[in-house]
């Protein structure tokens, strides 16, 4: 039975559909959702489309990775990370003309170290650890309440360019 027409575990697909993107950086769709640009259907029917033909997995793995991510952008995002540059950018604006303190800046870093690991960050995050090892009430112990709306912001934008 060929690979494409068998169901694996979605661990297994996942890993081998990470590989298989990591060796495919370069495919403008992949670079697209790493470095947070919006991606048109288009883009998003090329990556299906690679994941089918290569062999990564049958249309069911691909219809249930999309799934259990909230659609394929974010599954592939979360494969392949965000660029640093791109997460770092993600956050210029919110961080330009902010005097911001040392566990504020530090607090970004790891949401940009998160972002570039894993592509996207569910904001509930904010309020665990590593966050509060820098304040136990996370978020909005070092924010003041417009700014952890707009740090929110950030990462739910972050998110919707994956979505797409």
């Amino acid at each position: 039975m060929r690979n494409s027409a068998r169901r694996i575990p979605l661990r297994s697909f996942k890993a081998k559909a990470r590989f298989f993107l990591r060796q495919h950086e370069d495919h403008i769709a992949v670079h697209k959702l790493r470095t947070n640009h919006q991606l048109p259907p288009t883009d998003l029917a090329e990556l299906e489309r690679m994941l089918r033909e290569s062999g990564t997995g049958s249309a069911e793995d691909i219809e249930r990775a999309k799934a259990s991510a909230e659609g394929l952008g974010l599954f592939v995002r979360s494969l392949v990370g965000l660029d640093r540059t791109a997460a770092k950018q993600a956050f210029s604006a919110f961080m330009a003309g902010r005097a911001l303190t040392a566990n504020q800046i530090e607090f970004i870093d790891m949401i940009v170290e998160q972002l570039t690991e894993s592509g996207v960050m569910d904001p509930a995050r904010l309020y665990e650890s590593p966050y509060t090892d820098l304040n136990d009430q996370g978020l909005d112990g070092l924010f003041p309440p417009e700014a952890a709306v707009e740090l929110v912001a950030v990462l739910e934008e972050v998110k919707r360019r994956a979505a797409a």
